[in-house]
C-alpha cells in the first residue's frame, strides 16, 4: 500500500496488471467509475421520462408544431442530448455537446440500439439500428429527425383557441358563484377589448394629410391666404 500511495506522486504513467470483476460491476446496477466506463458496459437504463409528457400533455409532434422553426431545432437537439445522456449514464444532458462525435462518447452496438429504441418511442419514426453510427453528432442526429418528422404547421390562432377550449369547462363550472362569474366576465371582456385594440388597423393617412406634413411654412401660409 505504501508503494501504491507513492505512485501518484511520481508524475509518471505506468502499465499495471490487475484483476477486474466486470460481472460484479455490471450486476451492481450502478454506473461504473469514469475510469472504467470504457472497460465495463452496464445494461443501459431507460430514462424515467422516456416519452416525456405522454398522457399528460401534448406529444412531440404537437410541441414542434406550436414552436417556431428555429426553436424546433433546439427542441430536437435537447431531446437527442437527453436520450444520449440517459443511455450512456451521464447525469447531466447539458454536458453532451451537440457537435461532439457520438462514437467518442462511447457508443457500442448495444447502446446504439438502445438509443434508437428511445428515439423511436419518442418520435414514432422507424429508425435504423445504426443511427448512432450513421449520424456523427447529436446535432446531426437532431437534423436527421427533423427532416423525417411530419409537422403540421399551426396557424397563429390555433394555440390560443385550444387554450380557450380547455378553459371553457372551468368557466362553466364557476357560473354557480355569482361573484366569481362577474369577475370572470369582466376579465374576459378586458381581454376581448385588448384583442380588438391590437387587431384594429391603424387609420390610413390620406394624401392631404401627408401633403400638409411635408409642406414648408411658406406653403402653409400661402394656403391660408388662399382660403381667406
Amino acid at each position: 500500500m505504501e508503494l501504491f500511495d507513492a505512485a501518484p506522486g511520481t508524475g509518471e504513467a505506468l502499465l499495471a496488471v490487475t484483476r477486474l470483476d466486470s460481472a460484479a460491476l455490471r450486476a451492481s446496477g450502478e454506473a461504473p467509475p469514469a475510469l472504467l466506463r470504457g472497460l465495463v458496459r452496464t445494461a443501459p437504463k431507460r430514462a424515467a421520462s422516456l416519452s416525456a409528457g405522454a398522457g399528460s400533455g401534448p406529444g412531440l409532434a404537437e410541441r414542434l408544431a406550436a414552436a417556431r422553426p428555429a426553436d424546433r431545432d433546439v427542441m430536437l437537439t435537447d431531446l437527442v442530448r437527453g436520450r444520449v445522456a440517459a443511455v450512456l449514464g451521464h447525469p447531466d444532458p447539458t454536458e453532451i455537446a451537440p457537435g461532439r462525435a457520438l462514437q467518442e462518447l462511447g457508443f457500442d452496438s448495444l447502446t446504439a440500439v438502445e438509443l434508437r429504441n428511445q428515439l423511436a418511442a419518442e418520435t414514432g419514426l422507424r429508425l435504423p439500428t445504426t443511427i448512432a453510427f450513421d449520424q456523427p453528432t447529436p446535432g446531426a442526429l437532431a437534423t436527421y429527425l427533423r427532416e423525417r418528422l411530419a409537422v403540421d404547421e399551426m396557424t397563429a390562432d390555433e394555440p390560443l383557441l385550444a387554450e380557450l377550449a380547455r378553459l371553457r369547462p372551468a368557466v362553466e363550472a364557476a357560473a354557480g358563484d355569482a361573484d366569481a362569474h362577474a369577475r370572470i366576465v369582466t376579465r374576459l371582456r378586458e381581454l376581448l377589448d385588448a384583442a380588438d385594440a391590437v387587431g384594429r388597423p391603424a387609420p390610413a393617412e390620406d394624401d392631404t394629410t401627408r401633403d400638409l406634413d411635408a409642406a414648408t411654412d411658406e406653403e402653409l401660409f400661402a394656403l391660408l391666404d388662399e382660403r381667406e
